[in-house]
């Protein structure tokens, strides 16, 4: 039977960080936890076409900042900084605490090359295939373009009735070297499905950059 972990989690601590940083009571952790939950869902809804990648949340007493990594910064700041203050005020309704408008800090951080985040190669994929588009072909190029970025060495595994298929099977894309066993080798990994017309596939996109 194979032992499997998350190669991010697996690092946690070795060069890489914990996407949410805070400590808290028992009594308040589920609901902290649930927070954060709701946060990255509405920023993933609200600002996919800004090329989300990632979202970073730091808590103290009574004050939160929130990172928000994307491909196109302008989009989220809007014209003299207006995006940033409507999205603040969305974001009202998902949080709980005293006087918002102080307390809560938004942050963009520009992502330099979409190619090498394994979240954004991942979403593209999965936008293709959704438009039923052919997945070996997709694939092929998605890793031409990551491995044409500087990376070195890409994994993407396809789960679940592929292309139609009647019988859901698995099919594994590499190219280039992927040190998994390695703690601190730079490895970023993403998972995410595509509703097709036939059900789910899944998508896992590992990339590995030296």
């Amino acid at each position: 039977m194979g032992q499997k972990i998350h190669p991010i989690g697996f690092r946690l601590g070795q060069g890489l960080d914990w996407q949410s940083r805070w400590f808290s009571t028992k009594r308040n952790y589920s609901r902290n936890l649930l927070e954060d939950f709701k946060i990255r869902r509405f920023l993933a809804e609200k600002l996919k076409i800004a090329g989300l990648m990632a979202v970073e949340i730091e808590r103290l007493i009574h004050k939160m900042k929130i990172i928000i990594h994307v491909t196109r910064p302008g989009v989220v700041i809007g014209r003299g900084g207006s995006g940033l203050e409507d999205l603040k005020k969305m974001l009202a309704a998902q949080i709980s605490l005293p006087d918002f408008e102080k307390n809560v800090q938004l942050e963009v951080v520009e992502v330099k090359n979409s190619d090498l985040s394994a979240h954004l190669v991942a979403g593209r994929i999965v936008g293709e295939l959704e438009r039923r588009l052919p997945h070996r072909r997709v694939v092929a190029r998605a890793i031409e373009r990551t491995i044409g970025a500087g990376a070195a060495g890409v994994k993407v595994i396809l789960s679940g009735r592929i292309g139609g298929a009647e019988i859901a099977r698995r099919e594994t894309f590499t190219q280039g070297k992927l040190p998994l066993g390695r703690i601190r080798a730079n490895i970023d990994f993403a998972q995410v499905p595509a509703l097709t017309k036939s059900g789910y596939v899944g998508v896992k996109v590992w990339i590995y950059i030296e």
